[in-house]
């Protein structure tokens, strides 16, 4: 069985560990998959903030269409993928990584993904079909209403989820932390 993990890096590790071990069992794997919204205004910041270097420091950035003005960037500026990239590697380590590496301690195979989507609902549901996932898990907050029990983000992936969904109570949340 393919076990599909959906976490923002709150989910306790213990916990899912708890379900997804023994339902990866016999030759299964888990995937715990971290969803990033990256907005674009951050990109944008970003490149101001550096802009206010030197003149002499900067490169010119690629610019498109005719009414576009002449940008540029820092010497120092590593570019916008880098820096994502980077982003998005912290996030997976701070967000899977205690999660693979509990699992990985009890014997069941697992591995940490990371996915920039502009939706997080979204890319979430998209990544069910995309990794074939038997089954996913996700957190709930424990409130009362079904809106506030999952969040905005899980009440749409379960509402579109293709596969079975396992909602795990946080723990940390339940215990008012």
């Amino acid at each position: 069985m393919h076990v599909l993990v959906a976490t923002d890096g709150v989910l306790d590790p213990e916990e899912v560990a708890t379900f997804a071990a023994p339902l990866a069992a016999d030759g299964g794997t888990v995937t715990v998959l971290v969803v990033v919204e990256i907005p674009r205004t951050l990109i944008e910041d970003m490149r101001e903030a550096m802009g206010q270097q030197s003149p002499d420091d900067t490169l010119p950035l690629r610019t498109e269409g005719a009414a576009a003005q002449q940008a540029t960037t820092p010497r120092s500026w590593l570019g916008d993928d880098v820096y994502i990239q980077r982003y998005l590697n912290d996030r997976l380590r701070r967000g899977a990584g205690p999660i693979v590496d509990l699992l990985t301690d009890r014997g069941v195979k697992a591995e940490g993904v990371v996915v920039e989507h502009e939706k997080p609902a979204d890319g979430i549901v998209e990544q069910v079909s995309a990794l074939d996932a038997d089954v996913l898990i996700i957190g709930s907050y424990g409130q009362d209403a079904i809106h506030g029990v999952l969040g905005s983000i899980g009440t749409k992936v379960v509402r579109q989820s293709p596969k079975p969904v396992l909602l795990i109570r946080r723990s940390a949340l339940k215990a008012g932390k």
